[in-house]
């Protein structure tokens, strides 16, 4: 029986995002399953898998159930050692766990204030001294780590550490919050990696718009790469016959460039017209296709 990792809203859920990005950066298998916070309390949506209550949860094919997102990203680096969860460095390996560690623990008031929400983007946010207070932190460790580790992420290669700060990222770049150019530079990083602009594009694609995530700030454009313009139509003849990921029959389509390319379904669709070139698969058809 496959593992099974239950997930909250694209858009909303940072606990849901670090928790894919373990198995989605690290290229460990596990299907998928939504847990839709429209629907119930996420709480009662998993009472049969007790004593998980929360997203992320992942139930593994023996039935253990791993309800605690530090708890799954030790589970998941046992079990999967080639995978390289952790730095090979015993050094790095220690800085790295602080730093997941430090982040599952802290910064109460940049939770409470900049809910991770990846469908708005605020030119300006105010900036109590609390907030300023976590920020102030934040950028201590991710400048320790980066001047000791040398690399493009806080521990060299990217890690649970990295995958464990990518809302931080988010919340950094969503409500344009002040930091230095070296913290400025490492949420670029994240804003530009393909995991992360997935993600996004398929928070954009699916699900509904919470309002109780809304902040009254105005609002700008994502500053994350600018994604390659494209848009769903309903008829058209597409250059393929089966959708790239599932290789199912296309029934939906998008236009990109002037090309036309279909998929097997809305979600499908949907999620490549928000980023096109975050998808290896349909880079590979489209670009493939064009030479």
């Amino acid at each position: 029986m496959d593992d099974r990792l239950f997930l909250g809203d694209y858009s909303y859920s940072s606990w849901s995002l670090r928790a894919w990005l373990l198995f989605h950066r690290f290229d460990i298998p596990v299907r998928i399953e939504i847990v839709d916070f429209m629907q119930a309390p996420v709480s009662d949506q998993m009472a049969r898998y007790a004593p998980a209550r929360t997203v992320p949860t992942l139930v593994t094919g023996d039935g253990t159930v791993i309800w605690d997102s530090l708890a799954l990203a030790e589970e998941l680096a046992t079990r999967n050692p080639e995978a390289g969860l952790w730095p090979a460095d015993p050094a790095l390996r220690a800085m790295a766990r602080s730093l997941a560690a430090e982040m599952h623990s802290s910064y109460g008031t940049l939770r409470e204030l900049c809910p991770m929400n990846l469908r708005a983007t605020y030119a300006h946010s105010p900036v109590p001294e609390a907030l300023q207070a976590d920020l102030d932190r934040i950028e201590t460790i991710w400048s320790h780590a980066l001047t000791r580790s040398g690399g493009a992420w806080l521990a060299g290669g990217y890690s649970v550490a990295d995958a464990f700060f990518a809302p931080v990222a988010a919340r950094i770049a969503g409500y344009a919050l002040p930091v230095s150019e070296t913290a400025r530079s490492y949420v670029d990083r994240h804003l530009a990696d393909p995991a992360f602009r997935r993600w996004r594009a398929m928070g954009l694609a699916r699900g509904a718009t919470l309002p109780w995530y809304d902040r009254d700030y105005p609002q700008t454009g994502w500053p994350g790469p600018a994604p390659r313009l494209a848009h769903a139509i309903d008829s058209g003849s597409a250059e393929n016959d089966c959708c790239p990921y599932s290789g199912k029959p296309v029934t939906h389509l998008l236009e990109t460039e002037g090309r036309v390319f279909g998929f097997c379904n809305a979600f499908c669709r949907d999620k490549t017209v928000h980023d096109p070139d975050a998808w290896p698969a349909f880079v590979a058809l489209r670009d493939g296709a064009a030479t």
